[in-house]
């Protein structure tokens, strides 16, 4: 049973948790998306890392070696650091405020198109 009684609390935390997305994509392509976001980073990573160990020949040195394997290591940290992330949607009281707003000026354009009609 809920711990909430009232209607109007169950609204306003509803209006906090209950989430939208505001980027103009289909929830669909948003969870298609995802996916593709971290396979090209996982791709980018390994794509890095060999670009730096193909530097290594067969007749490099061991410090070589060592160094350019910690120049692959430190390179796929900074692209997984700086790669994709998951930015999590909006509450349901921004989207309702802000799709109010956007209402509020479509209908000042409306009017005001109306009123040059008019004369």
């Amino acid at each position: 049973m809920s711990t909430i009684k009232s209607p109007q609390e169950k609204k306003r935390l509803s209006l906090q948790k209950d989430r939208r997305n505001m980027y103009g994509e289909s929830p669909h392509s948003s969870r298609k998306n995802i996916k593709r976001g971290k396979q090209n980073q996982h791709q980018e990573e390994r794509r890095v890392s060999n670009q730096v160990l193909a530097v290594i020949g067969a007749q490099s040195s061991e410090e070589q070696m060592v160094a350019s394997e910690i120049a692959a290591n430190t390179t796929a940290k900074v692209h997984r650091l700086n790669g994709f992330k998951k930015v999590a949607d909006r509450p349901l009281n921004d989207f309702i405020e802000r799709q109010q707003l956007r209402r509020r000026r479509v209908g000042m354009n409306r009017t005001s198109l109306a009123d040059e009609h008019a004369s």
